[in-house]
């Protein structure tokens, strides 16, 4: 999964300060649990600006080097508006660099919180029939045609972040089906993440699969909470770090999400997260905060989903890393001053012994 947030653009200049990108929330970053890795800096790719083609090129070769497949650049569409589309514009236009690419469609609302949530919005998603014709006619048109663009059977890859937000989520699958057939493909081939606690079935919504989307979906791990927070918090003294945020050990979040895809009956492609603290965008409170996590970790956490993964063909053969690049949510494989290209190193390990 890949976040083409870190460029300037109007939207944010006017909410959050002219020249806002995802950097200006990652340098906020210390470390306020023990075990937590707090402030993550990138090393070699530095503070980087996506409008920079050098940069994308440097992406691209490191994920190629280290046996990444492909990037899922995350797509923002408001009603025909466009946001953080100049990345992907580009690596269409340029024809530049040489890697595999599918996107996935963000269909939440804008927020001031980077949740989707009702609150504090900022461009809202509102959906109707003509939109989604307008809008599987511009990716058709705009994007599905690149030769790099990951298809399966002639089809093109595209996922939806949120499928139970739009209405009649089913007919739309199939209206764009139908429509994509004008263009030349077979069809799509439509995946979404399971995000919420009541999973959806593919076949019901017309999708092709579903998704994991680590780190969401845990549900038989327990916060982290200490005896004197509990105690604390029933006797009304105020909040301890352990209840502002909430603390996970990461070994108990990749054993939770393991099994889940385990036990798993429909067809669901796996995903993994090498790291997750979205302390720095939820500062007030409410943050996720993974600790101890290292690459031996992550890489064991991998092997397990490699080892025990059923394809069901040649081709659906994806797992999904949340995320290349997402800082903010301390979330990333690109290498940063702490360890350096270690998550790359660990994810190539485990896929030159399955691939």
């Amino acid at each position: 999964m890949y976040l083409p947030q870190f460029h300037p653009i109007i939207e944010n200049d006017i909410n959050w300060g002219k020249g806002f990108t995802e950097w200006r929330n990652v340098v906020k970053g210390k470390q306020i649990v023990k075990g937590q890795y707090q402030p993550h800096y990138p090393s070699e790719l530095g503070f980087y600006d996506l409008r920079v083609p050098e940069v994308r090129k440097e992406q691209a070769a490191l994920a190629k080097e280290h046996g990444i497949y492909g990037f899922c650049y995350y797509h923002y569409w408001f009603n025909g508006k466009l946001l953080l589309e100049r990345p992907i514009n580009e690596i269409i236009a340029t024809k530049e660099p040489d890697f595999p690419f599918c996107v996935c469609w963000a269909n939440e609302n804008w927020t001031k919180a980077w949740d989707g949530n009702t609150k504090n919005v900022l461009l809202h998603q509102n959906y109707s029939a003509e939109d989604n014709l307008q809008h599987i006619r511009y990716l058709c048109e705009n994007i599905f045609q690149d030769k790099r663009y990951i298809t399966i059977d002639n089809k093109p890859v595209i996922v939806i972040y949120k499928p139970g937000l739009i209405p009649d989520v089913d007919k739309m699958a199939i209206q764009w089906k139908e429509e994509a057939k004008k263009y030349g493909f077979d069809g799509l081939y439509m995946i979404f993440f399971q995000l919420a606690k009541d999973k959806f079935n593919a076949d019901d919504l017309k999708f092709d699969a579903s998704a994991q989307f680590a780190p969401f979906g845990m549900k038989h791990v327990r916060d982290n909470k200490t005896l004197l927070d509990r105690v604390i918090a029933k006797l009304g003294m105020g909040f301890t770090t352990n209840q502002k945020y909430r603390i996970f050990e990461y070994e108990k979040i990749a054993n939770d999400l393991t099994n889940q895809i385990l036990q798993n009956t429909g067809f669901e492609y796996p995903s993994i997260t090498p790291m997750w603290d979205n302390y720095v965008r939820r500062q007030a409170g409410g943050a996720e905060i993974f600790v101890n996590s290292t690459p031996d970790r992550y890489q064991h956490w991998l092997d397990r989903i490699c080892q025990n993964w059923e394809p069901r063909t040649a081709d659906e053969n994806f797992v999904f890393i949340n995320a290349w690049n997402e800082w903010a949510e301390g979330n990333h494989l690109e290498p940063c001053e702490r360890w350096g290209r270690q998550y790359l190193e660990a994810t190539k390990n485990v896929l030159d012994k399955y691939l």
